[in-house]
């Protein structure tokens, strides 16, 4: 798929939470096709200590608006930098980078969309486009606290969605892979993006129950291209980077222990 170095304009940064933003952008021109598992690197203007782009995840593309939208975690001065743009300003990006998620040949009722905390951001962008092609998605999404949960609105539009917070203020008390809706739906297929060890949980559970299952990594990738090899992932098919053959892999793929 061609990428796109792009100057895109700041239509809206809202805040969500003391450490997230929602940023939208908009061009003059129609944006570019985008899969969902996509992700962008964004230019951090005007940061002294910010040299690399950031690779951030395309958490949804309204076509109507022609806006793409980038949930930000604000962990550093690159993020926190991008997090305080305004309205009107330009921000360089390259998209649409890497392979995005599988679709399915059939729309299918069975199939279960399983994020935590700001790795939740590419399985609204996915729902949508599941849900566009027919099928009726479920998300299971996990979070510290209610006040990490992200987007529940928007993500209830495509779907069921059910909830776990560690310290139990809201959904179910405890992890994802805890949850009681795993006992009760039929599932064939499972996508997931989040913490590491928790996307671990998740494959080792879909092996178990011989579920087929996709996983989005979130390795650091500084250039996005496969130039860096700052992303590099072990697999059955040797050393590869995750920014160019990923970020998205069917956990077979894999070389975790699961």
């Amino acid at each position: 798929m061609r990428k796109y170095i792009l100057d895109l304009v700041v239509t809206e940064n809202l805040r969500l939470h003391d450490h997230y933003v929602l940023l939208k952008l908009t061009s003059k021109e129609i944006l570019p096709e985008m899969q969902p598992g996509q992700f962008a690197e964004i230019r951090v203007d005007n940061s002294p200590n910010t040299f690399l782009r950031r690779p951030i995840s395309i958490n949804y593309v309204d076509r109507q608006k022609n806006e793409v939208w980038f949930l930000i975690q604000l962990v550093g001065d690159g993020t926190k930098h991008l997090g305080e743009a305004e309205k009107g300003t330009l921000i360089n990006v390259v998209l649409p980078l890497g392979n995005g998620f599988t679709m399915p040949q059939k729309p299918s009722e069975e199939l279960l969309l399983i994020g935590g905390g700001v790795g939740t951001a590419p399985l609204l962008y996915l729902g949508e486009q599941l849900v566009k092609e027919g099928s009726k998605p479920t998300f299971l999404l996990g979070a510290r606290s209610r006040n990490d949960l992200l987007q529940l609105e928007v993500f209830s539009q495509y779907g069921e969605v059910y909830v776990t917070t560690e310290d139990g203020s809201q959904g179910e008390t405890g992890y994802v892979t805890q949850h009681s809706i795993l006992k009760k739906k039929e599932v064939k297929k499972i996508y997931t993006c989040g913490p590491k060890p928790m996307m671990m949980a998740v494959a080792k559970y879909a092996k178990s129950k011989s579920i087929d299952c996709e996983v989005s990594l979130e390795n650091t990738m500084a250039c996005g291209i496969g130039a860096c090899l700052c992303c590099v992932e072990n697999t059955t098919e040797g050393n590869i980077c995750v920014c160019k053959e990923g970020p998205v892999f069917n956990i077979n793929k894999l070389l975790w222990q699961i």
